[in-house]
């Protein structure tokens, strides 16, 4: 019998050019596994509205008029994010991961529904959201619970957020690594004391 494969959590960070999938786009969507980080995916996408929010489009700094003539259409740029997460499950089981997971899983979970037909992970599209781990994990409330909080709190001062959905996918994977790793520590230091 084989053996089961593990979990692996496939950080996930966007940029969009305004506020909901649809009427605005996603206009970059970066992937990486954490504790892998061998196991990275980017891809930008070509707009799909008319419709941008300045303010919005300006936090990526990306160029629309670039993505307009330069990058991939929606269906190449997801079938090709599909194709990646699948590719992860010859070594482990998927699972969603972001910061927040409502935002970043509503635009991801949409443009697969929309232009590949299926999510790769799964029909709900649902998946771990740090801030929610991190409450579970330390008993803090919503309000302690933001990236650079959490960061901060395990000592990764020099891990930055640059706007960039490759990066701060990576950044992502680092942090709630790390996050699991404190875990193990409290859960172990915790069953010492019992011994």
């Amino acid at each position: 019998m084989h053996a089961k494969l593990p979990e692996l959590y496939v950080a996930a960070d966007v940029e969009a050019d305004g506020p909901i999938p649809g009427p605005y786009s996603m206009i970059s969507l970066g992937f990486a596994v954490a504790g892998r980080p061998d196991l990275t995916f980017y891809t930008e996408l070509r707009p799909i509205s008319d419709d941008f929010d300045p303010k919005a489009l300006a936090v990526s700094g990306l160029d629309r008029d670039r993505l307009l003539s330069e990058a991939p259409a929606a269906e190449e740029a997801m079938r090709a994010a599909d194709a990646w997460v699948n590719s992860l499950r010859r070594i482990g089981r998927p699972v969603f991961l972001a910061a927040p997971a409502v935002w970043d899983g509503m635009f991801v979970h949409w443009y697969f529904m929309r232009f590949v037909g299926h999510s790769p992970f799964g029909a709900t599209g649902s998946g771990v959201d740090l801030r929610s781990y991190w409450m579970g994990r330390t008993g803090h409330e919503w309000v302690e619970t933001r990236k650079g909080r959490i960061k901060h709190e395990l000592g990764l001062h020099d891990v930055p957020h640059t706007h960039h959905a490759g990066d701060d996918a990576r950044e992502l994977a680092q942090v709630f690594q790390a996050a699991l790793d404190h875990a193990d520590t409290v859960i172990d230091a915790d069953t010492s004391l019992r011994g």
